[in-house]
């Protein structure tokens, strides 16, 4: 009989317009054969990137209500992967899943803010919430200004380096056990340098594109969450998270509005196992 996939709780924000979020997560979760179950923390009609101010779909009691009902369902999730958070009570929310299922493997991408800043519309609260988040996770994904905050360090200014983030990364092993801190311009490379508790540190390069579009952090998670599930080490499933975004980089035109996404849809297929299992 055929393997039962493996089935990921996805907690993030979901846009109708716009390569990002839920859009973009659960079709990559899907090409590598893993069974993505959204729990949306927004519905909005686009991402908050520059498209002016979305609408809005809020039920503050969906999240609580669908986790208790995948519970009574029996559902088995093998990993629980949170992004960004609108509000304190979603990452009570996504607290909640990891007690429900204290087996799955704990991801977290604390979205807080990038280039030096906290995004807009976040409350202060979110920084201590998403650092008590991080403490019940078993791998981070900061970028550098999220690290910062993390850490309670200065924001970085532009051009943190390689060694800057590797410190980073280091001392967030004392807050969760294993840390990827992403996109990193290093010369014509852009990296991602990762630390284990008590295991030296490593670091992923890949080719530098000069352009900067939404939801590419969100492609890069879901692939590395993917990959780690297929069992992957992490910084295995890190490098093939990188290419992938890299080829995904490579297929977008010249010239398309980098708010709305990279050119995903064609490269997707390069995820899919050569043969697919028979029924």
């Amino acid at each position: 009989m055929p393997v039962a996939p493996k089935t990921v709780l996805c907690i993030h924000d979901l846009p109708g317009f716009g390569r990002a979020g839920l859009a973009v997560i659960t079709p990559v979760l899907s090409a590598l054969g893993v069974q993505a179950v959204a729990v949306p923390t927004a519905v909005l009609s686009s991402h908050t990137g520059g498209l002016g101010a979305p609408a809005r779909l809020s039920s503050p009691g969906y999240g609580p209500a669908a986790l208790a009902h995948y519970r009574r369902l029996g559902v088995r999730f093998d990993c629980i992967y949170s992004g960004y958070l609108s509000e304190t009570s979603q990452a009570l929310l996504v607290e909640q899943a990891m007690e429900y299922w204290p087996d799955a493997l704990k991801v977290v991408d604390p979205v807080m803010g990038d280039h030096g800043r906290m995004y807009g519309g976040l409350p202060a609260e979110m920084v201590p919430a998403l650092y008590n988040l991080c403490a019940r996770a078993d791998l981070i994904l900061p970028n550098t200004t999220e690290a910062a905050l993390l850490l309670g360090d200065p924001l970085p200014g532009p051009g943190a380096t390689a060694a800057e983030a590797a410190d980073a990364a280091a001392r967030l092993t004392r807050v969760c056990p294993q840390v990827l801190v992403t996109g990193v311009e290093a010369g014509h490379s852009i990296l991602c340098a990762g630390a284990v508790r008590g295991v030296e540190g490593y670091t992923v390069r890949t080719p530098l594109f000069p352009r900067s579009f939404h939801g590419t952090g969100d492609i890069f998670g879901a692939v590395m969450v993917g990959r780690l599930l297929q069992g992957n080490v992490a910084q295995a499933a890190a490098q093939a998270a990188a290419a992938f975004v890299g080829e995904c980089l490579r297929a977008t035109p010249a010239g398309a509005d980098e708010r709305l996404g990279v050119w995903l849809e064609a490269v997707l297929p390069r995820l899919m196992p050569n043969e697919l299992p028979r029924r």
